[in-house]
């Protein structure tokens, strides 16, 4: 389980449950989960990148919101990317974050934003989150098996289904300018980022009772 999504007063409680594997609540946390009736801390996340692929680009900015509505993210600064250090403080930022989820859920996110990011940490030294300590699953998979349509890009399944998708599409020539540190650009590129995940979250709400949920992780 993923240890930082806990508060201290959690993590003692967890210390103090026995299971009837007469464990505690660290060791065994689906059978404290069971007994007290608790289910997975869920965010949604996307990133936009300023490549296709991470030895090429970096990582402009992330969005990861709650299903209580909280939005974490972080945009790159014009002082980071001409510093030199461009996206390792987004890098570092995004990792603290994840970490206070149990779940993220993305959409084509097994395939790109999982290990983008992870290829830009490893880059950076930044302490990416480890084989099993998030749980991940990619809503672009059920869609492509769950569903029939022309397309599974987030921008076609959403309307299909009368869910709003992007006010801010996507512009080649702002991305560009994002990397001369343009601030009306970056901000351009965080609200389609936002944007992006309050639809997915959405869209994951239609599908999630047609699919069972798996145990990857990010």
């Amino acid at each position: 389980m993923n240890i930082f999504a806990l508060t201290q007063a959690e993590k003692n409680k967890r210390l103090k449950f026995r299971c009837v594997h007469r464990h505690n609540g660290l060791a065994h946390p689906a059978c404290f989960d069971q007994a007290n009736g608790l289910i997975e801390k869920i965010g949604y996340f996307d990133l936009e990148t300023s490549n296709l692929n991470a030895n090429w680009g970096i990582i402009l900015s992330y969005c990861i919101l709650g299903e209580d509505g909280e939005m974490l993210h972080r945009v790159i600064t014009k002082d980071e990317i001409f510093s030199g250090e461009f996206d390792k403080e987004v890098c570092r930022q995004f990792c603290e974050d994840a970490r206070k989820f149990d779940r993220l859920i993305g959409w084509y996110s097994e395939r790109f934003d999982a290990p983008y990011a992870r290829t830009r940490c490893l880059f950076n030294g930044i302490d990416f989150p480890l084989f099993r300590e998030i749980k991940h699953t990619d809503a672009w998979k059920v869609a492509r098996k769950k569903l029939k349509l022309h397309s599974n890009r987030l921008g076609v399944v959403a309307p299909f289904f009368g869910i709003k998708a992007k006010d801010h599409p996507l512009n080649p020539s702002v991305w560009i300018r994002c990397l001369s540190g343009n601030k009306d650009a970056l901000d351009f590129v965080l609200t389609h980022n936002k944007e992006d995940v309050h639809t997915l979250k959405a869209v994951w709400h239609l599908l999630e009772d047609h699919t069972k949920i798996g145990k990857d992780s990010i």
